[in-house]
């Protein structure tokens, strides 16, 4: 995959903490009944909800890629102590009541980003449909990427909790199937019963830690850094 050349001080300090938090131990869970459909182009990089094709370092890639593109729009606001990372919803119209709840409950949970639905292309898209994986987040690594939200997944795991958790990997979250219910990132580990939607005080504190440090690095180069 081609990665981007133009990214913040900020994400590539972020990225190590990421990485830390990734090394969490994972159970994957079953996975979910194959439905026909088209996959997306592989030089995109997927997490599974339920774990069928997990894979952490693209849990990585797309929050490292939401921040840099984030922070790269606000990098000339003084002063900054949220940053915002926008989405759209119009290639998900079915789920635009789970996707208002979702972003309902990590704003009320978190201080230092916040989400917020815009008309335009935004930060990331929520995309709906058929997948055998279920659902998933995607990156192309440039700061562009989308939330699929696969139909049968959905029926047979509370919604809400399936975009919330999606929706945590935007935010720098890796995944952690083994976890209890009270873990939103356990995803479908504890099984369809599950209807927690909210992440745990742990998981509240790591996106605060991790929008933190960018935030500072930002406050601190005020300026873009090119890498390879």
């Amino acid at each position: 995959m081609k990665r981007s050349r133009t990214s913040l001080a900020a994400a590539l300090g972020a990225a190590a903490l990421v990485a830390s938090l990734a090394a969490a131990p994972t159970a994957l869970a079953a996975p979910a009944p194959a439905l026909d459909s088209a996959k997306p182009a592989s030089t995109y990089a997927t997490s599974s909800y339920t774990g069928s094709a997990e894979d952490q370092a693209a849990n990585r890639q797309f929050f490292e890629a939401v921040m840099k593109s984030a922070l790269k729009k606000q990098a000339e606001k003084p002063g900054i102590q949220v940053v915002t990372v926008t989405y759209n919803t119009s290639r998900a119209p079915s789920f635009r009541s789970q996707i208002a709840q979702s972003t309902q409950i990590w704003n009320s949970s978190v201080s230092n980003v916040k989400l917020q639905e815009t008309s335009s292309a935004g930060n990331f898209q929520y995309r709906e449909g058929n997948d055998s994986r279920g659902s998933y987040a995607s990156t192309d690594g440039r700061g562009h990427g989308y939330i699929f939200l696969d139909y049968r997944q959905n029926q047979q795991y509370n919604s809400t909790r399936v975009t919330a958790h999606e929706t945590g990997h935007v935010l720098g979250l890796p995944d952690h199937y083994s976890g209890p219910c009270s873990e939103l990132m356990s995803g479908g580990g504890p099984g369809p019963s599950c209807t927690n939607a909210y992440p745990n005080a742990q998981e509240r504190q790591r996106v605060n830690s991790l929008w933190a440090r960018g935030i500072a690095v930002l406050q601190d180069k005020g300026e873009l850094t090119k890498v390879r």
